[in-house]
């Protein structure tokens, strides 16, 4: 099967030599065979080997990994994406229970859940992403639960049966600025996005929402600074800043390897606009640290409500 039918004619565009700054962890301990092993006996994808993240050993070392639902193979053809593109199979009705089961197997204080596109489904998978929470949550009820949703485009307001479901982070990435939405997200709609994050607050303004961008597809700082006020108009709390890293050959072309000091002052900028929380660094990702930085958030919001305990 060919990974990606969608790409095959794209023309070749080299992958940049990567520069010192660059540069994951490499951890093979115990924890991250057992990580391993956890997903295989239980027949799971993560986002950690599908998308090939950079930080997979640093975080399946101290198991922690992001579930990705609903299978291995999405609907859409995202140019910076490296999850496989098709047709995909049925669901699994076992996969909620699995992933309830292989959360408590790897005792997570906090799981990530993501998913692949589904447009194949009436309701873009939104029915199963609540029952996956609703079973996390039964079997683990003292673990907090963060979703990296689809923008569930032409499903109506199917997304509200994930809402509904109270997840405690309801993320949906952006993933870049407007302007290269066609080349880079196509077939989603950068207005839609920030429709739904604004919709799941206006639901259950408890929910935390997270966002997140990509830098070096040929941005300019004017964009991501648009993007960043787009986000706080929307109502989210939680922005993520990462360098996109050119997955293959024929994968849309990296522009170039944004500096460590351009994301700490975007970090700095962002803040400013009014975001609770933001990690910006070359290597962040949307669920790295995503342990530590629900306890950072909640903490943030306990403080805010003292300052301000009338909003």
């Amino acid at each position: 099967m060919i990974r990606h039918p969608e790409k095959v004619k794209n023309p070749i565009n080299p992958i940049k030599k990567k520069p010192a700054w660059i540069r994951s962890k490499i951890l093979n301990t115990k924890n991250f065979f057992i990580t391993k092993e956890i997903v295989k006996k239980n027949n799971l994808h993560t986002v950690c080997q599908e998308a090939n993240c950079p930080n997979i050993t640093e975080c399946w070392s101290k198991r922690h990994a992001t579930f990705m639902i609903m299978g291995d193979v999405c609907t859409r053809g995202c140019g910076f994406c490296d999850v496989k593109t098709g047709k995909p199979g049925a669901l699994d009705i076992f996969e909620p229970i699995k992933i309830a089961q292989a959360t408590k197997s790897l005792d997570l204080k906090h799981v990530v859940i993501t998913s692949v596109d589904r447009d194949d489904l009436d309701d873009g998978g939104a029915n199963h992403f609540a029952e996956v929470i609703d079973q996390t949550r039964k079997i683990n009820p003292n673990t907090t639960i963060e979703v990296l949703t689809p923008d569930f485009l032409r499903k109506k307001n199917s997304y509200q049966k994930v809402v509904n479901a109270q997840p405690d982070v309801f993320n949906h990435n952006v993933e870049t600025v407007p302007s290269l939405y066609l080349k880079v997200r196509p077939g989603s709609r950068y207005f839609g996005s920030l429709e739904l994050l604004n919709s799941v607050k206006k639901i259950n303004k408890n929910i935390f929402t997270k966002s997140g961008i990509m830098l070096g597809l040929g941005e300019t700082k004017k964009e991501v600074l648009q993007v960043m006020d787009d986000l706080i108009s929307s109502k989210v709390d939680f922005l993520t800043i990462g360098q996109y890293l050119q997955p293959s050959v024929k994968h849309y072309p990296l522009q170039r390897y944004v500096n460590p000091d351009e994301f700490k002052e975007l970090k700095s900028i962002a803040l400013e606009k009014g975001f609770l929380m933001v990690a910006s660094s070359p290597l962040t990702r949307s669920s790295y640290h995503a342990d530590e930085d629900f306890l950072k958030l909640k903490k943030l919001r306990e403080k805010e409500s003292q300052c301000h305990p009338l909003q």
